[in-house]
């Protein structure tokens, strides 16, 4: 008899150190975006 998989996948999201390290990167690089953005030629 041959070994069946569950049909769903058994990965659990957990909220982590490295998960908060992401999005406060993810948010200095917005920030840092956002920066460089506002002025120039236009001027918004």
């Amino acid at each position: 008899m041959t070994k069946t998989t569950p049909a769903t996948p058994r990965r659990v999201r957990r909220s982590s150190a490295a998960d908060a390290d992401r999005r406060n990167a993810a948010a200095a690089l917005q920030r840092a975006l956002d920066r460089r953005d506002n002025g120039g030629a236009t001027g918004h």
